[in-house]
């Protein structure tokens, strides 16, 4: 089985001695807007509480919106960039606003993955090319499971755990801290967990290792197809 698990290090010196190919998945420009969620707040229970995502889309996804506009709102040239070329060049940015843009640009990008990623539609395993690919990597889709949830419960503090494809077409599981994501450094991410508190201590209490079970009941591989192929 090949080895699947990279830190966050380990894949910054890939970029630094290959490069990586940057990927863009929105159109989106300045003034960023709220998206609605893709189904309704209780759609997710019981493994996700209507409680919980009223407050997870509606404050602190909302806040990340707000947050990120009334940082470019005095710099007409950052406008016209998407969130993705924002998140991919914040080496470029003004200094003032460029840890404001990394961890509220990375909190939208982060969350409408995160929101889009799940669903109520029962699509519990991974499907076609990307089955394969789990399957080739990691051994089995449980032995992904076990890396994956392995990983996220090495997270330190509030995170995230993704499974991205690096510039060659190999998945890989990775940490991010904050709100941090993986196309800042050149990945595509496929799908991601979000493990700050607010995304599920009303319904999990500390216990983090049972919500990193229960999502996977909500997560909708169809979509993370889509991810992988698009």
């Amino acid at each position: 089985m090949k080895k699947a698990l990279l830190t966050l290090s380990i894949v910054l010196s890939i970029i630094l001695t290959q490069g990586l190919t940057a990927l863009s998945y929105s159109k989106e420009t300045y003034k960023f807007e709220v998206k609605p969620l893709p189904y309704s707040y209780d759609a997710l229970e019981p493994y996700i509480s209507k409680e919980t995502m009223t407050l997870h889309h509606d404050k602190h996804y909302a806040n990340y919106v707000k947050n990120l506009n009334a940082a470019l709102d005095k710099y007409p040239d950052l406008q016209n960039l998407t969130l993705y070329e924002l998140l991919s060049n914040l080496d470029s940015l003004p200094q003032d606003v460029r840890n404001i843009v990394r961890n509220n640009g990375g909190g939208v990008y982060n969350h409408e993955l995160f929101f889009n990623i799940m669903s109520n539609k029962n699509n519990p395993v991974p499907t076609g090319k990307l089955k394969e690919g789990i399957e080739s990597t990691f051994g089995s889709y449980e032995n992904f499971k076990s890396e994956f949830k392995k990983s996220a419960l090495d997270v330190f503090g509030s995170g995230w755990t993704w499974l991205v494809l690096d510039k060659n077409n190999n998945l890989c599981i990775v940490n991010t801290p904050n709100q941090d994501n993986p196309i800042c450094c050149g990945l595509k991410p496929i799908i991601g967990i979000d493990l700050w508190e607010h995304a599920y201590y009303l319904d999990y209490k500390n216990d983090r290792s049972k919500y990193i079970d229960n999502w996977f009941n909500v997560l909708d591989w169809n979509q993370a197809l889509k991810n992988y192929k698009n």
